[in-house]
């Protein structure tokens, strides 16, 4: 049963690809959209760790970290 659905998907693939390529699409436009795709990727990543980090620092408010105690 899995055998089928492997062989069912990547005839689903190979027929989305020739249905990409008939209707215009070029492998370098593909291969340029998933490199944009990437770059767009990275940027909201860095967003989303500075809205974190700021949500964090109004969560927690301006905590200061426990000094060490004086050695003696």
């Amino acid at each position: 049963m899995a055998v089928l659905s492997l062989i069912i998907s990547i005839l689903a693939l190979i027929v989305a690809y020739l249905a990409y390529t008939k209707s215009g699409g070029s492998v370098e436009e593909m291969k340029r959209k998933i490199e944009d795709l990437g770059v767009t990727t990275e940027s909201l990543r860095n967003k989303m760790a500075d809205i974190l980090e700021n949500l964090e620092k109004k969560i927690r408010g301006d905590e200061k970290k426990p000094e060490d105690p004086p050695r003696a």
